[in-house]
């Protein structure tokens, strides 16, 4: 059992001395198989019998908190909490742990999908015994959504493009949406970089992705990164109003 593997495994055992537990479930690369230890965000799903009262809150942070403090790769685990029954609504807000803090959020239907696709089970029922399939169509509207109403906006924000984490989830979730939305395949990371190109991604541009994805040195100049973010938002506008 690698060192990843030992972290999950002893995150779902402390998980059910703490919460009702029904499900733990991967998603993202780790299911899909992109993941890079150390790098990639590593993402979980549990579904849990009933909503947790703030005692039962209270002891899921500090479970959390342990356990990356005592374990470094666990500082990349973010895990939302279903209530079952509450499985349905894309829209519905989940009691989520993700960047050392707990708060709520949706469960997209892209997650969705890659469960149906690409779900791993770490304990409890496969995803498709308790989450409704998601059709085509309705992933097809939320990529298209997403694209509309958060990253054309996010484009006229130019500072935020100063940023590696905004460069690289930008350009990635372009070329994973355009591919989704044009065959219905769902694209790990590393295969969106061989879309890019279609988009008029510079070869240095796509360098500087490559080498974050994959860990190696990268050294930025401050006239390198402001024209990096010339060129994402660029390409970003034009591919949005070409794809959705």
């Amino acid at each position: 059992m690698d060192a990843t593997e030992q972290v999950v495994a002893r995150f779902v055992a402390e998980l059910r001395r703490s919460v009702p537990l029904l499900a733990v479930w991967a998603h993202g690369s780790l299911a899909l198989g992109d993941y890079q230890p150390g790098r990639s965000d590593l993402d979980l799903l549990a579904v849990i019998e009933r909503a947790l009262d703030p005692g039962e809150q209270a002891a899921l942070t500090a479970l959390h908190r342990t356990l990356e403090d005592t374990a470094p790769l666990a500082r990349k685990l973010h895990c939302s909490y279903l209530v079952q029954g509450r499985l349905g609504d894309p829209a519905e807000r989940h009691l989520t742990w993700a960047h050392r803090e707990l708060f709520t959020r949706p469960v997209s239907v892209v997650t969705r999908r890659e469960l149906a696709l690409g779900g791993r089970t770490f304990f409890g029922p496969p995803p498709g015994e308790l989450v409704p399939p998601v059709s085509d169509e309705e992933l097809a509207q939320a990529i298209r959504a997403d694209l509309r109403e958060f990253w054309m906006p996010a484009t006229a924000r130019w500072r935020r493009w100063l940023r590696d984490d905004w460069v690289d989830v930008g350009l990635f979730t372009l070329a994973r949406a355009s591919v989704t939305l044009r065959t219905g395949e769902l694209l790990t990371k590393s295969q969106a970089l061989a879309v890019l190109p279609e988009f008029g991604v510079s070869v240095e541009l796509l360098r500087d992705l490559a080498n974050r994805r994959y860990g190696r040195a990268v050294s930025q100049t401050w006239r390198w990164r402001r024209r990096r973010a010339d060129e994402v938002r660029r390409v970003l506008r034009a591919g949005i109003a070409r794809v959705a």
